[in-house]
């Protein structure tokens, strides 16, 4: 891998850094605060994607065909790094740009792509995901919602938990299962993706409060809600191919150690300011966050690498995810070690730093699911081979 960036990238960055420094408002921080799941964050997105579209800049890497700027996969390395490290101003719709767009690429049909993807790449839809379910969480497999074929449409009942930007959303990226005789056996067999459209007959969203912030995830009920059979993204009961392709790009498409190593920047200001810099634990525990961050990044530009080789997604991918959350969560903790009884105000940095940490050990799969995967895909590491002995 080439550690150098091309001319052209970085007179992307750099221009990148003069529009956010135009377009954030000076009430920035207060707004990003919470996240991008946060009222104040998903309404300013709307606006502050549209302009980036605007440039050219909301889909730089996705093909001309749809919508994008057909730059390529690094491109949109610099696009994550620099929206994350602000505090990610494109809020939800990092989302539509990282691995919903390009699942309906790969898989949808042309209807599907004239219907979705100009949207997505004009910055005028928000979406959620429909994963995870009150007994299935990170075990996807394991879920219940069902959608049963009426003729040309799916009749869809089942619950979904955890879903951020449900209540903003216009569609939701659904997994449900289309065959569940023996469902438990089943595995990832049987299967579906729906895009389904928030506002249809029979959806009911409601917030779940959580210390990370105010309608920051959701439940979805849905009762009988009937969805066009045209809705559905890839094959019948073959829905597991569309999710795995997914997620590969969801794990590195949110860089977090961007935002993490500028939040180090202002702990080690934070911490001189206080006096605290002479303190040799404190310098150890500064250089070992900074080096989980440099080390999540040149895990994130493999994959990056990969992807724009065109090479198939691979275990790196988990690697990298549990790299960025490591990280993450490393300089999350240190915010609270500088600033002592401090952090505990609500709205603080650090403990807007650690609430929104603390997510990203769940998000696209827990942590332990993807250590589970590591010593399996990676590692080649065999489950049952301590039951054998």
């Amino acid at each position: 891998m080439d550690f150098h960036w091309g001319d052209e990238e970085v007179a992307f960055r750099a221009e990148l850094r003069e529009f956010l420094a135009s377009e954030l408002p000076d009430n920035w921080d207060e707004l990003s605060k919470d996240g991008p799941g946060s009222e104040a964050q998903a309404a300013f997105s709307r606006h502050f994607c549209g302009r980036l579209a605007e440039k050219g800049w909301l889909t730089p890497h996705w093909p001309t065909e749809f919508g994008g700027g057909g730059k390529g996969a690094w491109f949109h390395a610099v696009l994550g790094e620099e929206m994350w490290a602000i505090g990610e101003p494109r809020g939800p719709q990092y989302m539509n740009v990282n691995w919903i767009g390009p699942a309906i690429q790969r898989y949808g049909t042309a209807t599907q792509q004239r219907q979705h993807l100009p949207a997505i790449s004009s910055g005028s839809v928000l979406w959620c995901q429909g994963f995870s379910e009150p007994d299935a969480g990170s075990d996807l497999a394991a879920l219940r919602t069902r959608a049963i074929r009426d003729g040309d449409e799916y009749v869809v009942n089942g619950q979904k938990l955890w879903t951020s930007y449900a209540n903003h959303a216009d569609y939701c990226f659904l997994l449900v299962r289309t065959d569940w005789r023996n469902a438990e056996k089943a595995g990832t067999r049987g299967i579906s993706v729906l895009l389904v459209p928030m506002s249809a007959d029979g959806i009911s969203v409601r917030e779940v409060p959580s210390i990370v912030g105010e309608r920051y995830f959701h439940e979805i009920y849905f009762t009988d809600v009937r969805v066009p059979v045209d809705c559905r993204l890839g094959p019948e009961n073959e829905g597991w191919q569309v999710v795995t392709f997914a997620l590969a790009q969801e794990r590195v498409g949110a860089a977090r150690y961007a935002r993490a190593a500028r939040v180090i920047d202002e702990l080690a200001s934070d911490a001189a300011r206080r006096g605290q810099l002479g303190d040799p634990l404190l310098q150890v525990r500064l250089g070992s966050a900074r080096a989980a961050c440099e080390a999540a990044r040149v895990l994130a530009m493999k994959v990056i690498d990969q992807r724009d080789r065109g090479e198939a997604p691979t275990p790196d991918t988990n690697v990298a995810r549990v790299a960025n959350t490591r990280a993450d969560l490393a300089v999350a903790e240190l915010a609270l070690a500088v600033h002592g009884a401090d952090a505990m105000e609500y709205g603080s940095s650090a403990d807007s730093n650690y609430r929104l940490a603390i997510t990203a050990g769940v998000a696209v799969g827990a942590t332990e699911v993807q250590l589970d995967l590591i010593a399996r895909r990676f590692l080649k590491l065999d489950p049952n081979a301590r039951a054998r002995a």
